[in-house]
């Protein structure tokens, strides 16, 4: 053999002698670690790395997991700090140690070996037997990578230390608000969680594969980094959504990044209907040996044309939610794909396509189910801050961590949409700095400069940067129904159109809802967790204080049948308006932070909490959802109803020949008209007409509730919406009655022994302001609103057996609710069992009341606070109601229980008290 051949061989040889690519190439440190708690942070000056702890604990996990810290001795009682938030069992916010020993394969000698830490709050440190690792980790957003290849000795046993500060390191927060750092729903946590790993890789290891879709070109660009310059081959493979196995492409590589192209033929979309993903395998051969790193992606395109949101050319409508990293069992994110199945499953079963991420970033396993359920994510910085560009320091984080999340998850589909952050106030130049920088290096996603801000001079309007637009408000009015349903009578023809003329960009509505909702006390037994509902247990007790425990339940179906109602009317308005493209409601599931904001329809477990069924809820929260426009929800007998159907279709393909039948029924089944609109073929989008119906009321006689309903024939798309008609003529009633507003005739016919109806003026009352919706947000930590949370009654008391209603409110109830004074009764009689009760917020439980009965000296009375006696022509609800009332009073049922002096009705009642305003924004 030649001389030459024998050195090639040799070299051949030997290279394959120092490959690092083992069989197993990983190895996995979950398991028993030793902990030490370094409250005063000590442990470098004291050389805590080489020390041996007595402590231990298993990670993944926390130390909250493990009972370190400060044990919760906090009491469940009504006061705002057990409101503040769910309480973690042990407490802690400082250093910690964690280490272990570990023996490295004696093959791993002379490679690089990459420790990953895949979830840590917020800095950690590395040492290997007692020399420090070069650098740190700060990331909240991304896995802490750490090559510990110089520092390990293969074949002998290695001592791991890790220094985890949970601290505070920069300013991203207002108030320790944002969800990425905050005790307020994830919790300030101290542990590892995920994949704890140590990975053998080759001295030249792909450190990035990146690849950005081109379906216009059905191709895709890929870009490659390496850890060090390199000679070499590169090859791609890809395997289809399918699993077959695409052609291959090899380029050279010379240095440490390349850039090449790889044709997809007749590529498969990745779209909510067609979640099609494909995964590519990046392999690099060089003098080093052999590195491969896959990833998957999904053929999609992202546009913005014609201020409307498109995905590979269609036009797509976001129904989303919040989530705001709670995770209450224990009070941190999971990183297994279960863990996320189960939010986005929930989230799929009530209609949804989308979920937005404030101000945090998931770990890998939420993009990973995303991506194959066909879910549209908006991501965020962990920022919420009122300074934004003030300090450099967290400045340099941010761009830092931006880079960071593009690296790390900007291959997958469901990564749609990207905010720098919550409601940011501060420097905008500084934030559109920062922006320009991330779109100019990552064109996979859409961006936005903030999800909204109170910075003046800027909430009205998109920032010239962005390339979409999540508000609450336009320039020229409201784009979310909080800011509307109180203040003005229920009329079903109205959208947002007008507000949102001339956007440049797409409007997606931000944070709508927010609709408090009484708690569910059977939730207590679901927190076997790290976390303890103190607040569920302190309104329990104080209930049970106060006689009304019985009453929680009921509360509970009350106010959410009410949120129910007013989110259905929020979603519909966002489906009307053309140039709309989506929502996002505060919050499909309840916020357990922030003073308790128990706004969801479902609970923070994302379970139900037994309001609406997933099946009701799609019904105007779906691909396809039939519409209805009518003036209002109240009605005389001698009116005509007129109704408008149309329809959105934000489905996957047009649809063809929808036939409509609509029916308006009462609760018993009686049809009152019925029929068919002309059959059509529906394009994809909204504001589709189908016809109008034109129907007299004058067969219903007598007060009711009807029901609108409209199918389209064999399919499963339909809807419902409720109105009210009363009679034009009502027979005279209360001729045993006598009805006054004034307390001086109300006390002096008792005196008489008359039957009274005492109705005072709104402004004679000494009441809380009279409100339909309920409290917004948090009863806590916006506390000075009104906090009343919607009627409760008993539909079949007596009293209202001429007022048709439900147990809760509903839209019929706006004008008897906004003409009204709310009564505090516990001043009059402990316990007073109200005809009309007004659920009070669970802050406070006081027993409030629209309608009550009570024998009064000589008489009977009866009071109302609400107004029955003004514009009645006008008011046909005020009207009924008091024809109502009146015939129950001239009726031998009328026979109150209990007994008051009208000495105490007078001075709980008369005189007016100064109703304080709801503060709107969580900075004043």
């Amino acid at each position: 053999m030649k001389k030459s051949k024998i050195l090639l061989v040799l070299s051949i040889i030997a290279s394959i002698a120092v490959s690092c690519t083992q069989p197993a190439n990983e190895i996995n440190l979950s398991g028993q670690w030793e902990v030490a708690l370094d409250s005063l942070d000590r442990g470098i000056t004291e050389k805590w790395y080489e020390q041996t702890f007595q402590d231990k604990i298993t990670l993944p996990g926390t130390l909250c997991d493990a009972g370190y810290g400060t044990p919760c001795t906090l009491e469940p009682v009504m006061e705002k700090e057990i409101f503040l938030n769910l309480k973690r069992k042990y407490d802690y916010v400082g250093v910690a140690w964690y280490k272990r020993e570990i023996t490295i394969p004696t093959d791993w000698a002379n490679c690089n070996i990459i420790l990953t830490l895949e979830r840590v709050i917020w800095n950690s440190q590395v040492w290997i037997n007692g020399k420090k690792v070069e650098g740190f980790n700060q990331s909240l957003s991304t896995p802490h990578y750490f090559d510990l290849g110089e520092y390990l000795e293969p074949g002998k046993s290695n001592i791991l230390a890790i220094r985890i500060d949970n601290s505070k390191q920069h300013d991203i927060s207002v108030r320790d608000l944002a969800h990425a750092y905050t005790n307020d729903t994830q919790t300030m946590w101290n542990g590892i969680l995920g994949q704890i790993a140590l990975t053998v890789k080759e001295k030249a290891y792909i450190q990035e594969l990146r690849l950005t879709p081109d379906v216009d070109n059905a191709k895709v660009n890929v870009a490659v980094k390496v850890s060090s310059p390199v000679s070499g081959q590169m090859q791609l493979t890809v395997k289809s959504p399918s699993g077959k196995t695409l052609p291959a492409v090899k380029v050279q590589v010379d240095g440490k990044e390349t850039s090449f192209e790889y044709a997809i033929k007749d590529p498969l979309l990745w779209d909510e209907f067609n979640p099609n993903i494909y995964e590519a395998t990046a392999t690099l051969e060089s003098d080093n040996g052999i590195d491969s790193k896959s990833e998957t992606f999904g053929m999609r395109k992202l546009t913005n044309n014609n201020a409307l949101l498109q995905i590979n050319g269609n036009r797509i409508f976001l129904r989303g939610t919040l989530e705001c990293c709670i995770f209450p069992l224990k009070g941190y994110p999971p990183t297994d794909k279960a863990g996320w199945e189960k939010v986005f499953n929930a989230a799929r079963d009530y209609g949804l396509n989308h979920i937005r991420f404030h101000s945090w970033c998931p770990p890998k396993a939420a993009f990973e189910v995303a991506d194959r359920m066909g879910f549209y994510l908006q991501v965020e910085l962990p920022l919420w801050v009122l300074t934004v560009g003030k300090d450099e320091p967290t400045m340099n984080f941010l761009y830092d961590e931006a880079n960071r999340i593009m690296k790390e998850y900007g291959n997958h589909p469901s990564f749609c949409f990207w905010s720098l952050g919550n409601e940011l106030q501060g420097d905008f130049t500084a934030m559109d700095k920062l922006l320009t920088n991330i779109k100019e290096r990552d064109n996979r996603h859409l961006y936005m400069t903030t999800s909204f801000t109170f910075e003046q001079g800027h909430g009205g309007w998109p920032e010239p940067n962005d390339d979409f637009w999540v508000t609450q408000w336009t320039n020229n009015g409201w784009v979310r129904g909080q800011g509307i349903f109180d203040d003005q009578p229920a009329g079903f023809n109205m959208d947002y159109s007008a507000s949102i003329q001339g956007l440049p960009v797409p409007l997606i509505t931000h944070e709508i809802g927010q609709y408090s909702v009484f708690p569910n006390l059977k939730e207590i037994d679901k927190y076997t967790g790290n976390l303890m509902p103190l607040n569920f247990k302190a309104v329990a007790k104080d209930l049970e204080k106060k006689g009304r425990l019985h009453l929680a339940e009921d509360n509970l179906k009350a106010s959410g049948k009410l949120a129910v109602i007013l989110y259905k009317e929020e979603i519909e308005r966002a489906l009307k308006t053309p140039g709309f493209s989506g929502f996002q409601l505060l919050d499909l599931h309840d916020f357990p932070g922030q003073g308790t904001a128990l706004v969801g329809i479902i609970d923070a477990f994302w379970e139900s909490k037994g309001l609406i069924t997933p099946e009701e809820f799609r019904r105007f929260c779906a691909p396809v959802v039939p519409l209805v426009r009518f003036a209002k929800a109240t009605y005389m007998n001698n009116e005509t109803f007129e109704a408008a159907f149309e329809v959105a279709n934000f489905s996957n393909r047009a649809i063809s020949g929808i036939q409509p039948e609509w029916s308006l029924s009462n609760p018993t089944g009686t049809v009152i008209a019925k029929g068919e609109l002309n059959k059509q073929d529906v394009a994809i989008g909204n504001g589709f007409k189908l016809g109008n119906i034109s129907v007299p009321l004058n067969t219903v006689t007598t007060a009711d509730k009807l029901t609108l309903s409209v199918k389209f024939k064999g399919t499963d798309y339909q809807n419902s919406w409720d109105l009210w008609v009363y009679p034009q003529d009502i027979p005279a009633a209360g001729n045993e009655v006598f009805y006054t507003q004034s307390f001086a005739e109300a006390e002096k016919a008792l005196q008489q022994g008359k039957k009274v109806l005492l109705n005072p003026k709104k402004e004679d009352i000494n009441g809380l302001e009279g409100k339909f919706v309920q409290v917004f947000w948090s009863p806590v930590h916006f506390p000075n609103q009104p906090g009343t949370m919607g009627v409760l009654c008993d539909p079949s008391h007596p009293a209202l057996a001429h007022f048709p209603t439900e147990m809760h409110s509903n839209w019929q109830w706006w004008d008897i609710c906004k003409n009204a004074k709310t009564m505090e009764l516990d001043g009059l009689k402990q316990n007073m069992q109200p005809i009309i009760r007004m659920v009070d917020n669970f802050y406070k439980n006081r027993n409030l009341g629209l309608v009550f009965e009570a024998k009064a000296g000589k008489g009977k009375l009866l009071v109302s606070s609400s107004d029955l006696s003004s514009q009645l022509e006008s008011r046909p609800v005020a009207r009924q109601l008091r024809y109502s009332l009146m015939k129950y009073m001239e009726s031998s049922e009328f026979n109150p229980q209990e007994e008051v002096s009208f000495d105490v009705v007078r001075k709980e009642l008369h005189n007016v008290g100064k109703v304080k305003e709801e503060k709107r924004s969580i900075y004043e």
